[in-house]
């Protein structure tokens, strides 16, 4: 069975952490976003696809041929054309049944392993309490697919699709005959349509798990702390602790990470390989400080992402936050993370302002910005990959990268 994952897309409600990157090389604890998906169907695939677009060759380089001794297999989608017009990419390579997953989704495995099972075409599917956000999963009375309606303002169930798929290799020929919708895409639902209409059956594989699409910023930071919440207390440390070090939790330190003398962490927290904590800094709450990241003296980063090479030196403050490969903060910048007013912190994606849910959410800065020393940055705004703050600036609004 193959593993077809879907990774081409702009990634654009997450700017600016995706100026750079692909949205699926994301970190999420220790691994991207797409190793994780990986790692969810590695029991029940034999071979995955990865279709990539947006920055391909950094996912490719970034993966390689093979994960975990399961060959990878890469197609291009030049144009974002609907979910269906992705699946088509992979015909030249698929010649045996089929899962579709998505490449910045966290699942878990049991949700692939019920697709698998189902032996057929399936559509996993999973209750919410309001499905009226989602694609809504009718059954017939044996159980299998009757119908799915998008996003009905009178939900007929409590079942949402999950967007996650078994086919097998005819449905390409359904994805041929797949008109375009109004959205002017080729979406996946509109062939599994088509397939019902023909009488073929879809089964309907439940899901109960974990399931988390992580499109926008404080949704990366909602993964990483599903991520460390599953570290054990008592691990061993590969990477140098020095005397007068406290670790107080589940903390993991790989090899070639140093904590200095002075440093307080409290996990759930990962220091990632050749990073530097201290001396005297503070690392508390679901914080992940990535490859090659410095967190320097009378530093206090909580609840936040650092991914590699990022640099918070001196005399600063980081909360609910998420740092961007090789930012740099001069000494003195500190992040405000909580709404005089204790309202929920509202963030904009694409233009327009969302309410994040979250009562604490800091800044979100893309690779290679650099503030000046003593710089504020408000909570839920957005700095963008190279951008910089001057000495003393108070940074209220977005500031993106064009």
């Amino acid at each position: 069975m193959y593993g077809v994952v879907l990774a081409a897309g702009r990634g654009s409600r997450m700017r600016p952490l995706t100026d750079r990157r692909p949205k699926p090389l994301l970190p999420v604890g220790d691994r991207s976003l797409l190793e994780r998906v990986f790692d969810t169907a590695r029991d029940v695939v034999d071979e995955f696809v990865v279709v990539v677009g947006y920055r391909g060759d950094a996912i490719r380089d970034g993966v390689g041929e093979s994960y975990r001794d399961r060959p990878v297999h890469y197609v291009e989608q030049t144009e974002a054309r609907g979910t269906a017009h992705a699946v088509a990419q992979a015909a030249p390579v698929v010649d045996d049944d089929f899962l579709v997953l998505n490449g910045d989704v966290v699942v878990d495995a049991s949700l692939p392993r019920a697709l698998a099972d189902a032996e057929g075409t399936a559509v996993a599917a999973t209750e919410v309490p309001d499905p009226r956000a989602y694609g809504v999963i009718s059954t017939a009375e044996d159980g299998s697919l009757a119908a799915i309606v998008e996003k009905p303002a009178d939900p007929p169930t409590t079942l949402a699709n999950v967007g996650c798929y078994a086919f097998e290799p005819d449905v390409f020929e359904y994805i041929d005959r797949t008109p375009e919708s109004e959205r002017g895409e080729y979406e996946i639902t509109t062939t599994i349509e088509l397939l019902l209409a023909d009488d073929r059956r879809v089964d309907v594989a439940s899901y109960a798990g974990t399931w988390l699409d992580v499109g926008r910023p404080w949704e990366l930071l909602a993964a990483n702390e599903l991520a460390l919440a599953g570290l054990d207390d008592g691990v061993e440390n590969a990477g140098t602790v020095e005397e007068g070090v406290h670790l107080d939790g589940p903390v993991v330190v790989e090899e070639g990470a140093r904590l200095q003398s002075g440093a307080y962490v409290e996990g759930p927290a990962l220091i990632r390989e050749d990073a530097v904590i201290g001396p005297n800094a503070y690392v508390r709450g679901s914080t992940v400080v990535g490859p090659g990241a410095n967190v320097g003296h009378s530093v206090e980063v909580k609840n936040s992402v650092l991914m590699a090479d990022a640099s918070v030196g001196h005399l600063s403050y980081v909360g609910d936050s998420v740092l961007g490969r090789g930012v740099n903060f001069g000494a003195g910048t500190n992040v405000a993370n909580l709404r005089h007013d204790d309202a929920t912190v509202r963030l904009r994606v694409k233009g327009e302002s969302v309410d994040t849910g979250r009562r604490k959410l800091g800044a979100i800065v893309g690779d290679d910005a650099k503030t000046g020393i003593n710089t504020s940055l408000n909570a839920g705004v957005k700095l963008g990959a190279g951008e910089t703050t001057g000495p003393g600036e108070v940074l209220t609004r977005d500031r993106l990268s064009e």
